[in-house]
């Protein structure tokens, strides 16, 4: 625990990429291979399950210390981070451990889950009682399922490559489910990742790694002739792989997470395909008699159900939506060109039952231009512009070639805000993350709009068929620094009350907010959900009363 604890802190403590990949390289040249295997899968993105609620931790926390929750309470707001405010009020330990991540983790975390909470509260009392404040500190964060440090999955199969004196695109293809909660790592997982033997073979069902594509954000007319480029609508959906081979059927989802059993439909769908064919693109919420896709909210719906029913496949039906082919009769194509790999996709699913997205032609950028103007209705995000003679890379790299994401402009409202509450990691001591509201109508003139704000100075409760402010969205992205801090001291010098790591505060500021996609959703108090909100600006410009209603997101769920 000692090896990865110093690790966490030294990728915490840097931003230059160079030193992060150095003290990945030497993690895994002086860890045992189990700990290295458990330390790749955890900054590799793989998400550590919550063994003991942070409840009982904190509980367990001022138990140990001595000391009252309110004062706890104190440190955490100083601290901002329930894992550090445990490492630093705990009395220093009694014994030393020398215990390995993989002990830790196989022997004495994982087995916490199940456990009643006296023999839980026993046993992290007695981790505790072996570790230094950083190891404390990280046990907290994995016993929590809180886990998360500054490094990209890319960073890791980089450090991996260079230890190993191996290609990193070897890395990132036998890394491909590496994550996946099914799997365990292990020593001989960990050697096979590393292994100089170009041609070891892969798991019957394993994918290849995902190429991701850019944002567009210069003028479409840089990129050259619209004939160099191949164009499809953006669907919203999930993205995955589809595998065929060994006479069975594997998706995968983006994230490396094995979805097989969410989508029997796709599988029913897929087993007509020959065996040695792998196809990459996009599940979709879609009727069987629409001609558009149905929001993603409907497919999100489906994902979070613990089990599918009949009536839950008839309610959100899904299929996919194939753009590419990796792999076929058992050979990688992801070397040949974009095109290439198009017309043999065309050819594959040619009288088979599954969907293949439609390329868009036009003459022109212009003429494309005024095609996108069309994506809302058709229920898609804008455009994916692939170049004709890409090859299918390993990331979001341009070192292949190149796919564009050319999406339309989110939809936007102008918000109060209401709540904030502080971030985490180098943003612990700053209010980052805010609760945003709109009126519940639109104000007859700023007197009215100041009295609600003045009776919510006094903690007036609203009263029923009022004017008020109407919470609706979270966002915790889109500023700067700088605008963050200013945000900061105008949250601390307007606070009204403290609920733990929340702050209400009197109404002084105006944002603009963009996001994907609104939906109904009875589980808000608003009856809304926004999708992917994040602040665009801070409207210093805007009275309070200028500030969006809930009339605007009426209109904009109505479309």
């Amino acid at each position: 625990m000692h090896r990865f604890a110093a690790l966490y802190q030294a990728l915490d403590a840097s931003t230059a990429t160079s030193d992060k990949v150095a003290a990945l390289v030497h993690y895994l040249e002086t860890a045992p291979p189990a700990d290295a295997a458990w330390g790749v899968y955890f900054l590799a993105g793989g998400k550590p399950r919550q063994v003991v609620p942070t409840a009982q931790l904190r509980a367990l926390a001022c138990q140990v210390a001595g000391i009252d929750d309110w004062l706890f309470e104190e440190c955490y707001q100083a601290v901002g981070d329930l894992a550090e405010t445990i490492a630093h009020v705990l009395p220093p330990p009694r014994h030393a451990s020398d215990v390995g991540l993989a002990v830790w983790v196989e022997e004495r975390l994982l087995p916490l889950r199940g456990l009643s909470p006296e023999e839980q509260a026993s046993r992290v009392r007695a981790a505790w009682d072996e570790l230094d404040a950083d190891g404390r500190f990280l046990l907290v964060k994995l016993i929590g399922g809180g886990f998360r440090v500054g490094v990209s999955k890319l960073l890791v199969q980089r450090a991996l490559a260079r230890h190993a004196g191996i290609d990193v695109k070897l890395v990132a293809q036998r890394m491909m489910g590496w994550t996946d909660a099914r799997a365990t790592p292990s020593a001989e997982r960990l050697a096979q990742v590393v292994s100089h033997e170009t041609t070891q073979a892969l798991d019957a069902g394993q994918p290849y790694p995902f190429f991701l594509a850019h944002a567009l954000t210069d003028p479409v007319s840089t990129l050259g002739p619209v004939q160099d480029w191949m164009v499809e609508w953006k669907y919203d959906g999930i993205r995955a792989q589809v595998v065929r081979r060994a006479s069975q059927v594997w998706i995968w989802s983006r994230g490396e997470e094995l979805v097989t059993d969410r989508f029997p439909e796709i599988v029913a769908a897929v087993r007509g395909l020959p065996d040695g064919c792998v196809l990459d693109g996009e599940i979709l919420a879609w009727h069987g008699d629409e001609t558009v896709p149905a929001p993603f909210n409907l497919l999100q719906q489906r994902i979070a159900r613990k089990t599918l029913t009949k009536k839950a496949l008839a309610q959100a039906p899904v299929r996919f939506v194939a753009y590419d082919l990796l792999e076929a009769g058992g050979i990688d194509l992801r070397g040949q060109p974009q095109h290439e790999r198009r017309t043999r996709l065309e050819a594959l699913l040619d009288k088979q039952p599954l969907a293949l997205s439609p390329l868009v032609d036009a003459e022109d950028w212009p003429a494309l231009a005024r095609l996108r103007e069309q994506s809302r209705s058709r229920g898609v995000e804008g455009f994916m512009l692939k170049r004709r003679q890409s090859r299918y890379g390993t990331g979001r790299t341009k070192a292949d070639g190149t796919w564009w994401k050319w999406k339309i402009d989110p939809l936007s409202v102008d918000g109060v805000l209401i709540y904030a509450q502080a971030g985490h990691g180098r943003r612990a001591s700053v209010y980052t993350d805010y609760t945003f509201a709109v009126w519940s109508r639109p104000p007859t003139d700023a007197a009215e709009a100041q009295g609600v704000i003045d009776a919510i100075a006094r903690r007036e409760p609203a009263q029923p068929g009022a004017l008020q402010l109407v919470a609706f969205a979270k966002a915790y992205s889109g500023l700067t620094d700088d605008e963050f801090a200013r945000v900061d001291r105008v949250i601390r010098s307007t606070t009204l009350e403290k609920f733990g790591p929340v702050r209400s505060v009197r109404p002084t500021l105006v944002f603009e907010l963009g996001f994907e996609g609104i939906h109904a959703s009875p589980r808000h108090k608003s009856g809304v959900a926004v999708r992917f909100p994040r602040m665009l600006r801070i409207r210093s410009d805007k009275p309070l009363h200028e500030a969006d209603s809930m009339d605007t997101l009426r209109r904009l769920m109505a479309g």
